[in-house]
């Protein structure tokens, strides 16, 4: 069985970043179940519409054919005034250009939010859920990924707390049986 490519998109550009040390620890913890690439979102400009013609910036050209290249996409996202970061929200712009043409179309993704707090950054994850309703990428339905005190659950970059790994993971895995059943739809078609 092909192993299936995921990519990992972190809503927080901190050189410690809690967001990006969560997707770290799922790669390190998925083993053969599926590879998982970062990307990252330092070099993605303020989206501008005037520069999203035929000749978009080549971080954002980057990113869309990463996502394209990707069988599914595990975003993460601090919490800030409620909702998701300007970070993340700035690149899901960008990948959903030029419209009509979202690399997100029909992309199964998964959702998590991390926090200090002990809500886990929970007040982001509706808007996820709009953002990427009207890109229209494939939302994983489940129970909500929130890791709550995330800075106690992190250390060496990486989450290591096994109750919010395994918690994460199994998030991972409705990822990944979403992507299965979507290849099986398609291939039936």
């Amino acid at each position: 069985m092909t192993q299936l490519s995921l990519l990992g998109l972190s809503g927080s550009l901190r050189r410690a970043s809690n967001s990006t040390a969560v997707l770290r620890g799922l790669q390190n913890a998925l083993g053969s179940r599926a590879a998982l690439d970062i990307f990252p979102l330092h070099a993605i400009p303020l989206y501008n519409e005037d520069d999203d013609a035929e000749h978009a910036p080549e971080s954002v050209r980057a990113l869309r054919s990463a996502i394209e290249a990707s069988y599914g996409v595990i975003m993460i996202s601090p919490e800030y005034n409620h909702g998701m970061s300007g970070v993340l929200k700035n690149a899901l712009d960008w990948a959903s250009r030029p419209y009509g043409l979202s690399a997100l179309k029909g992309k199964p993704v998964l959702t998590m939010t991390a926090s200090p707090a002990f809500t886990g950054g929970v007040r982001a994850q509706q808007q996820m859920y709009e953002t990427l309703a009207s890109i229209p990428a494939r939302p994983v339905f489940r129970p909500q990924i929130v890791i709550g005190g995330v800075h106690e659950k992190v250390r060496d970059g990486r989450l290591i707390d096994e109750a919010a790994l395994s918690f994460a993971l199994a998030g991972v895995d409705d990822l990944l049986e979403e992507i299965r059943a979507a290849r099986f739809v398609r291939a039936a078609a």
